[in-house]
């Protein structure tokens, strides 16, 4: 089931796994989509008028109804069960009770590493070079939205680093959760098993390999994929090595993001 594409509007970062999630959801569902690609730290005012519930995280979905009502649902899961329940069933979240709990366990699972990915992986590029990491964040700005995130970087940095605990400490305890969600990984792919839950590409597999995606950086990610985000990443870490499930990460990619449009196909600003 379609909407058109001005019935549906993505509000995401570039750079953010969890708006990636929701992309990969949407475009793997056939789901027509516009998509805004905001800039950090600009994006804030407009987070917190669109989702209403003093936070300013993204994704936010619009939902544009026909009679010209306006919903705005934010937070990747959120969405998630929002498409399931009014655009369902879709193919990658199928409607049997069995595989759905345990897809939604899994996404779940991998859902509560996405902060420590970014804590792990901004902790080494916020100690590094700053202009990688500004540049990053205004891949997809205009020039009045770059030196305004230019200008107001150190103060944008410290809050950033404040409000995500970006400490050696803190990065350290995200890296040690990491490791433990990769071993579980590596186990259950360890029967040759090519998807997590039953015998179908899902919402648990684009949860997961989204997720680490900023880790094992797949060539079709038009952002993780690029030489600058591995410099500014600072990969890789002798623990991620070449362990089964970076590379099952890699393969799903291959095999189910090759014909992603990329994010420009759908930039709105």
């Amino acid at each position: 089931m379609a909407m058109s594409t001005e019935s549906l509007t993505l509000y995401s970062f570039a750079i953010s796994h969890f708006s990636e999630k929701i992309r990969w959801t949407l475009d793997a569902s056939g789901l027509k989509f516009s998509e805004v690609l905001m800039t950090p730290p600009l994006h804030v005012l407009s987070a917190l008028r669109m989702g209403g519930k003093g936070e300013t995280t993204l994704p936010i979905l619009q939902v544009r109804q026909p009679g010209g009502a306006v919903e705005h649902i934010q937070d990747s899961t959120h969405i998630l069960r929002w498409l399931d329940q009014h655009l369902g069933p879709l193919d990658v979240m199928p409607r049997h009770a069995g595989l759905n709990e345990d897809i939604m366990d899994i996404e779940e699972r991998f859902d509560a590493i996405g902060k420590d990915v970014v804590r792990y992986l901004y902790h080494a590029a916020l100690n590094g070079d700053d202009d990688r990491v500004i540049g990053m964040w205004t891949q997809h700005a205009s020039q009045h939205q770059a030196r305004l995130v230019r200008l107001f970087y150190p103060l944008t940095k410290w809050i950033f680093k404040w409000r995500l605990r970006i400490t050696a400490e803190a990065a350290a305890q995200s890296a040690l959760r990491i490791q433990q969600a990769l071993a579980w990984l590596d186990g259950r792919l360890s029967d040759g098993r090519h998807y997590l839950v039953g015998h179908q590409f899902s919402v648990a597999d684009i949860t997961a390999a989204s997720m680490l995606a900023p880790l094992a950086c797949p060539d079709q990610h038009p952002i993780y994929g690029t030489a600058q985000f591995r410099q500014v990443a600072g990969h890789s870490p002798a623990w991620l090595g070449n362990r089964p499930c970076v590379e099952w990460v890699r393969r799903v990619y291959k095999a189910h993001r090759t014909g992603h449009p990329g994010l420009e196909a759908h930039a709105a600003a």
